[in-house]
């Protein structure tokens, strides 16, 4: 597995490359956004690391960049710890968000729970099977989606998060069901976590986002997909 690490912060960037390279990852480094940017479009990452507070340009302008042409997971690193932060942080694509000073384990922890999530989902329902509900298509397989014959692309946990609801129609997860599923860990309570990942699959899914056909709330409750 490769993982990129950028950070402005040399010393820490040493320390997390260590101990990764020590749970036997390949690991490249970067000091600054842009160079996140082009070295993610190098391409060949599993997962990458990036620090939000950036020189040249910072961790949430480098993120969006990088979604405009992979989809890889991306956890966030940021020394501020207001919700805000972290909701703009999925806002612009990142899959996972930790705040400094952490625990390498605790880092460590999310990275294999990251990679694992992204690997089973690789390896679910072979044969090429799609799972299609409505104009709304996805592959397993492929990791790719589609919203009436347009492809669609999807963060790694947007695609997991659509593919639960996918496999299960009509079956109510509450948010707190949906980050132990998804996301593989608690989360803080930050349930808003859910929230903004069910928004966005919304804007890029439903043919009128502010009206969902498919994928619904059920009040007071959670999130189901309608089927039909």
């Amino acid at each position: 597995m490769k993982i990129l690490v950028v950070d402005d912060e040399k010393v820490l960037v040493k320390g997390i490359k260590f101990n990764l390279e020590s749970e036997g990852y390949q690991v490249e480094v970067g000091y600054d956004g842009e160079e996140a940017v082009e070295l993610a479009r190098g391409g060949g990452f599993d997962l990458i690391i990036l620090d939000l507070m950036m020189p040249k340009i910072d961790g949430l302008q480098a993120c969006m960049r990088i979604r405009e042409f992979s989809n890889v997971p991306i956890i966030m690193l940021t020394a501020r710890s207001e919700d805000t932060d972290k909701i703009i942080g999925f806002e612009c694509g990142a899959d996972d968000y930790i705040t400094k000073p952490f625990n390498i384990l605790e880092l460590k922890a999310r990275v294999r729970a990251l990679l694992r999530r992204a690997g089973m989902a690789a390896q679910q329902m072979g044969g090429g099977r799609k799972l299609v509900i409505g104009h709304i298509t996805l592959d397993p397989d492929a990791r790719a989606a589609w919203k009436d014959g347009k492809s669609v692309d999807l963060t790694a946990k947007e695609f997991d998060l659509m593919e639960l609801l996918m496999r299960n129609p009509g079956r109510v997860y509450s948010r707190e069901n949906l980050l132990n599923v998804v996301w593989g860990y608690e989360y803080a309570g930050d349930y808003r976590t859910v929230d903004v990942h069910v928004r966005r699959l919304r804007e890029k899914l439903e043919l009128d986002p502010a009206n969902p056909t498919y994928i619904l709330t059920k009040w007071g409750v959670g999130y189901y997909l309608k089927n039909g």
